[in-house]
């Protein structure tokens, strides 16, 4: 009998582009990779920082909450990303949200499942931090921008929440899941030059 379960009619925003994204993949000195993550457990989490509440939410982390634009935490499989001053996102694995609403308690604050509101692109390779200095008004240079930081920006004309990975560099893009497509598009349009040979 076929499976006719949700997880069966789940699709990730990308899937029709899995193809593509590899083989636009570049090897070699002027590298760069591209392709998704799909379905990465994602929770918005609002809480006073200075509160009781937020050292919990802490607890249940395992990792403190960062407290400037820019900052990520992490502790085992949990990443914490700064969106504002009391306002972060939690990427961790799904089972993680009860425990969260269970650290919040009755307080003010929330703990919302936003999962299927984003997807994810990871961008990786020698060339990968040229290929967004094509359409990002950051200074991406490693000397301000670097592994552990993660910032609301665009990437052409895609407003994403920009995270560096690791020095290879890699880079996860999260658009909107209704914008992924048009921002896949572009990232493999712009990694098309390093497929050539370097002009001196």
């Amino acid at each position: 009998m076929a499976d006719t379960g949700p997880e069966a009619l789940r699709r990730s925003p990308l899937a029709h582009l899995e193809k593509r994204m590899r083989e636009a993949a570049v090897t070699g000195a002027r590298g760069v990779t591209l392709r998704e993550l799909p379905f990465l457990a994602m929770v918005d989490l609002r809480v006073d920082p200075a509160s009781g509440t937020a050292g919990r939410i802490e607890t249940a982390l395992g990792a403190p909450l960062p407290r400037r634009c820019g900052d990520t935490t992490a502790s085992g499989g949990r990443t914490v990303l700064w969106l504002g001053p009391d306002e972060w996102l939690v990427l961790a694995p799904s089972e993680e949200t009860a425990a969260l609403r269970d650290a919040l308690g009755p307080d003010p604050g929330s703990v919302v499942d936003v999962s299927a509101n984003r997807t994810t692109l990871e961008l990786s390779g020698p060339s990968a931090r040229r290929v967004l200095e094509k359409g990002c008004p950051l200074d991406l240079h490693h000397r301000v921008f670097g592994p552990g930081r993660a910032v609301s920006t665009t990437v052409g004309p895609v407003a994403v929440l920009l995270w560096q990975v690791d020095d290879a560099p890699t880079y996860r893009l999260l658009p909107r899941s209704s914008f992924a497509d048009y921002l896949a598009r572009w990232l493999v349009d712009a990694m098309s030059e390093f497929a050539g040979p370097e002009v001196p």
